[in-house]
């Protein structure tokens, strides 16, 4: 069954949210969480759910040549990937339209490629076949981002409070999705159809769910809208939030006529509009309340609707998006802490994660939820707590590192302190350097004896 859904990684380009972290070499696919690239965590859900004919869609042809390479080095024989490039900043539904011509199966299952989960992607598609959706979206439990109870963990976001992600409008059965308001319309005022409230008789609003951008669609709908809304920029900002809206008068978005006025409201159609209702009303304690009839101009005539569904992922489930420099350090430290299940290693008695080729000075100690990476090396009396320490690094004598990863080949002299920081590949640091809150770019050399708190340090 699940087979014959096509499968698009949206891998994105270079993204700015991420500076310093990313750059032309490291976009944002290739970003190491516990030191492997983001990306390899969408690719292996994808190949556990046997979904193994991927199109991973990156912008920019540098950027797509680099995730490309990855990707074929490590999956030669395991999945088949095709990559493709794309214009930067054409959005995700840009992204798509760019790639339609490679679409040919009936259902198209589209993820993120920052995404780092464990929910079972046989679920979403199983879901979608069931209800003959037009689209699924998976919803999943609103993280609680921000500075762990033990020291803050990267830079300038430390105030942020979680987030109102989405506000999502929902049948009584949790089945469907009858409204969703995400970015900057989730602090307007809320505005729901009458249509659509009147069809499901109630609708439950929730702003603890997150849309996790992992979608599947009905191929020939999704083609039709963006090829009928040549301005749609986003799936989630303008093509989810369009179906939800037209659902129950998907006949006109079918035949290429939308009666949905721009704005989202609609004008009802006031024709018998007694019998309609009572019809509808009939209708709304059933949970399939699409079906219901309207009646045209000839007597009773059948009209036909579309669903748009959500599928709930349980809240023991791990979901996140590596979307900002607070999320990369959050996503760091679960997936060697209590996600670490999702890291594919496997950890020692004292709950990390030592290469045997690492060395350790004496009376160096690596607590637990730590990983440290293939060829360092670490001086005499270093401590290193909740951080991600990468491959090939040279560490002096007296060096601490909290909540805090540190990217490869990476040289820090004796005596530095290193806090809630974010430290990228070839970075230099002369001894006695302290870090607290920091994000250090790639190659960038911190002077001995600086002092630097909250700083984005990079090469201009």
């Amino acid at each position: 069954m699940i087979m014959d859904f096509q499968v698009v990684v949206l891998a994105g380009g270079v993204s700015k949210k991420l500076l310093p972290l990313v750059s032309k070499e490291i976009p944002n696919a290739l970003l190491p969480v516990a030191n492997r690239p983001v990306i390899s965590y969408v690719l292996e859900l994808l190949e556990l759910s046997n979904l193994k004919d991927l199109i991973v869609v990156v912008e920019g042809e540098d950027a797509a040549l680099h995730v490309g390479g990855w990707i074929s080095a490590a999956y030669a024989d395991r999945l088949h990937v095709e990559v493709a490039a794309v214009p930067e900043d054409v959005g995700t539904a840009g992204a798509i339209r760019a790639i339609a011509h490679h679409l040919t199966a009936k259902d198209i299952l589209v993820v993120s490629g920052d995404l780092v989960s464990d929910v079972p992607l046989g679920a979403v598609a199983a879901t979608h076949r069931r209800h003959d959706a037009v689209v699924t979206a998976m919803l999943c439990s609103a993280p609680v981002s921000g500075p762990s109870e033990s020291g803050s963990s990267g830079g300038k976001d430390k105030t942020k409070k979680p987030g109102r992600y989405n506000l999502i409008g929902l049948d009584p059965t949790q089945q469907f999705l009858l409204h969703i308001a995400t970015g900057a319309e989730v602090e307007k005022d809320l505005r729901v159809q009458k249509s659509i409230l009147r069809a499901a008789g109630q609708i439950e609003i929730r702003a603890d769910l997150m849309d996790a951008h992992l979608y599947a669609f009905k191929r020939s709908v999704l083609q039709e809208v963006l090829d009928q809304k040549g301005t749609f920029h986003s799936l989630k900002h303008d093509v989810l939030p369009y179906l939800v809206r037209s659902q129950l008068k998907s006949e006109a978005l079918l035949n290429g006529i939308s009666q949905v006025e721009e704005n989202g409201t609609e004008k009802i159609i006031a024709q018998s509009s007694q019998q309609m209702l009572s019809q509808i009303l009939a209708n709304a304690s059933e949970q399939t309340f699409h079906q219901r009839y309207v009646l045209g101009p000839n007597g009773t005539s059948f009209r036909k609707t579309h669903k748009c569904c959500v599928y709930i992922a349980g809240s023991n489930k791990y979901c996140a998006r590596l979307n900002s420099i607070q999320a990369y350090s959050d996503i760091n430290r679960d997936v060697i802490g209590e996600a670490n299940h999702l890291s594919g290693y496997s950890f020692s008695a004292h709950n990390n994660i030592i290469h045997p080729s690492a060395e350790l000075g004496a009376k160096t100690t690596v607590g637990p939820h730590c990983m440290l990476g293939e060829g360092s090396q670490m001086g005499d009396k270093c401590s290193v707590k909740r951080s991600v320490i990468g491959r090939h690094c040279r560490i002096g004598a007296n060096v601490k590192v909290v909540n805090s990863v540190v990217m490869n080949h990476v040289t820090i002299g004796d005596c530095c302190s290193i806090q809630g920081s974010v430290i990228c590949s070839n970075v230099q640091l002369q001894e006695r350097a302290v870090l607290k809150d920091c994000q250090v770019g790639a190659g960038f050399v911190v002077a001995a004896g600086s002092e630097c708190k909250g700083e984005i340090l990079a090469k201009k």
